[in-house]
């Protein structure tokens, strides 16, 4: 899974409960193609095993600063290292990490490498509110660690919710990820994806639709923030969770969708219109429930606007603008026509019913049809691997602009 793929983690634990959280995350590291290794504090092994970290990782864990045969574990763990993550990093080791100090193995290892650091505290929430934990948290950024604030939500047992709660597995390889990827032409520059269906009313309770799980768009927009792109993500009702670090807005009708697409492209680099907006609407949706008596005369529709075509004068004249055609057939006459009609760079077409590919898979299999006439057409393959595909072409084009 890029970017892991054979890269050179090492993942510190320190003692807190959150601690319980770090297992899944070398377990997901590892899953990505990293190779994780792990140092558990001695207050961590209070909390959680090695034997467990060994099962999970595949890899020896280490624990002691000086041991025999192991005097230099702290320089060679640091030097091998691509990522250093710190999950949980407890208020101690923040302060420790921010006074280098060097104590510890984990804390070593921290002064010794040259790698990217992830720091991931957790604690209570009135132990991050106190003001001496916050000017740590500040510093460390200032010497050039990189820090997640705690989520807002359950602590331990008996103290509630609050700011405080380690961020999940999940979110915190997302934020790795990016850390690992190599600079592209999209890291600082603003892209704009849309993503799911929109949803057009009826009457009060129905409304028309299309089956768009919104996992094309969305993959694409977590694929371009992972490469360093600032990403306003445009979103109708979607049946998968959204990335962390976008910036995004939801909305329900394509009208709203057209708007929000409109305010957003002012100095965009690129726009990818992933989302399947409902073609049509309502002509007068009811302001009551519809009867089955009345549905005839009640369900006169009308064509919804064309969110490409109507946008095309908000776009910048270097604007990289990607479309999408899914279709019954052969989806390359289609979008052929729709490349030309509304100015796109390159579309990308596909078929709704091939085995594998279209709504609410995790795979697809797409063409790429090209303004200037050539036609790429790829393999199946996950959704977050033609996300990528995607992005390569629009590094591509954005270089010549």
């Amino acid at each position: 899974m890029r970017p892991f793929d054979r890269q050179r983690i090492l993942l510190g634990v320190t003692g807190g409960i959150a601690s319980y959280k770090a297992a899944w995350l070398a377990r997901l590291l590892t899953q990505a193609g990293a190779e994780v290794d792990v140092v558990l504090t001695r207050a961590a092994s209070e909390f959680i095993g090695a034997i467990t970290f060994e099962a999970l990782t595949g890899r020896p864990v280490h624990t002691a600063l000086i041991a025999p045969g192991h005097a230099l574990d702290h320089i060679k763990l640091a030097r091998a290292a691509q990522l250093v993550v710190v999950a949980p990093a407890t208020a101690d080791f923040l302060a420790r990490a921010v006074g280098g100090h060097a104590d510890d193995l984990l804390s070593a290892c921290l002064l010794a490498t040259s790698a990217p650091a992830l720091l991931v505290p957790a604690m209570n929430d009135r132990m991050w509110a106190h003001p001496q934990v916050r000017r740590n948290a500040d510093a460390a950024r200032e010497i050039g660690y990189h820090v997640l604030d705690p989520d807002n939500g359950a602590l331990a047992v008996g103290e509630g919710s609050g700011p405080g709660r380690m961020p999940e597995p999940e979110t915190i390889v997302a934020y790795c990820a990016r850390l690992l990827e190599p600079p592209t032409v999209l890291e600082g520059r603003s892209i704009v994806v849309t993503a799911g269906p929109t949803r057009e009313p009826l009457d009060p309770v129905r409304f028309l639709s299309n089956r768009s799980s919104g996992k094309m768009g969305v993959a694409i927009a977590a694929a371009a923030w992972r490469r360093g792109a600032d990403v306003t993500l445009i979103a109708g009702p979607l049946d998968v969770a959204t990335p962390p670090g976008l910036r995004i807005i939801t909305v329900e009708t394509t009208s709203q969708m057209r708007d929000a697409v409109s305010q957003a492209l002012p100095g965009a680099a690129a726009l990818v219109m992933a989302a399947a907006p409902a073609d049509f609407t309502a002509a007068l949706p009811a302001s009551t429930k519809i009867k089955k008596a009345d549905a005839g005369d009640a369900l006169a529709l009308v064509r919804t606007d064309d969110i490409l075509a109507t946008t095309r004068e908000s776009r910048p004249a270097s604007c990289v603008t990607v479309g999408f055609a899914l279709e019954t057939g052969d989806a390359r006459v289609e979008a052929r026509r729709k490349l030309v009609d509304k100015g796109l760079d390159f579309i990308v077409a596909n078929d709704a019913l091939e085995d594998g590919a279209g709504f609410g898979v995790d795979t697809n299999r797409v063409t790429i049809v090209h303004a200037d006439g050539r036609e790429e057409q790829l393999p199946l393959q996950s959704k977050t691997q033609v996300a990528d595909q995607i992005l390569d072409r629009v590094e591509v084009l954005l270089h010549g602009r």
